[in-house]
This record gives structure tokens, sequence and C-alpha cells, in this order.
């Protein structure tokens, strides 16, 4: 028998953890996908803010990072690193373990994984340059704030668009 991730031990060890935070009064009022989501959305971001706090303070130490053709901003190339670990991590959380349920084929499900991150890194762009340049935000704080923005629009994307399931397949679909 061929086994995968999505029917592994590792996600039912992964939901086990998410599930045992899911309790009312919370479990009344937000689905269980719904919560998944927000639980993998909030550990792939909160893992992306630490990487970006890393990145920008320790590894770059807030120098611009001098490229053959272009000067890149120690923000910039901060958000460039922790992107690296948060884009496969969110892919591979979303996929296995928040809309398993998808028939979409998998290469179909990363490409427009990376059509929305895509947006996503113009959205975090435009709004790191717009709270920090403009609006004078430390940079961490810039990023929580371009976070929150970014993530209400991921959320309605990867439900509606990258991860769709079938209205056949909705009900009683999840464990």
């Amino acid at each position: 028998m061929k086994t995968n991730f999505a029917t592994s031990g590792m996600r039912k060890a992964i939901l086990h953890i998410i599930d045992w935070f899911y309790f009312p009064p919370l479990s009344r009022w937000v689905p269980v996908r719904t919560f998944r989501y927000m639980f993998c959305g909030g550990f792939s971001t909160g893992l992306d803010i630490l990487l970006f706090f890393i990145s920008y303070h320790y590894i770059l130490r807030e120098r611009v990072v001098h490229l053959p053709f272009i000067a890149v901003s120690p923000y910039i190339a901060a958000f460039i690193l922790a992107f690296c670990v948060s884009f496969p991590t969110g892919f591979l959380l979303s996929k296995f373990v928040v809309f398993p349920e998808s028939q979409l084929r998998g290469r179909t499900q990363l490409f427009r994984y990376l059509l929305v991150v895509l947006c996503n890194v113009l959205l975090n762009y435009f709004f790191l340059k717009l709270f920090i340049e403009w609006c004078h935000f430390f940079p961490t704080i810039a990023k929580i704030f371009t976070t929150i923005i970014v993530v209400s629009f991921t959320y309605l994307a990867q439900k509606q668009f990258t991860f769709r399931i079938p209205p056949d397949r909705r009900r009683n679909s999840l464990p």
C-alpha cells in the first residue's frame, strides 16, 4: 500500500495538535476547516515574521545587500530570505493538512498557490515600502501590519481558488 503525507502519521500528528486547541466556545463559532487554516496560517506567518526578524537584524545586520546590478534594502532582502522557508511550509500545510480533499492535481495547486503568493509578494512589497518609508514604522512592526492585510486576501484566495473543493465533497469531508 502506497502512503503519502495526506494519510501519514505526520498529518495525523499535526491534526491531533491542532484539534487539541479546537474546543468550546471556539468550536461553536468557527468551522473546523477555518480553524485549521487559521492555525496553519498562523504558524507559517509566525515563522515568517521570526525569520524576517532574524534575517533583518542578525543575518543582514540591517545593511543594504549589494548585488551586481542592484542594491536591495535590508528589509526586502529579509523578506526574500523568510519567504524561501515560509512558501514551501505554507503550501504543504495547506495542501495536506487543511485542504486534503481538494481534487485538483498537485501541480495545479502549486501553480495556483504560486500565483496567490506572487500577489502576496507584490502586496508585501507595496505595504512594506508604504509603512517603512512613508509612515516611518519600525521594519518588524511594518511587517506585522503588512501580514494582517495580506492574510485577509490570502484566506479567500486559497479557499476559493487554490484548493477549491467540489461542493459534493465539502460536507462531512473532515475527520
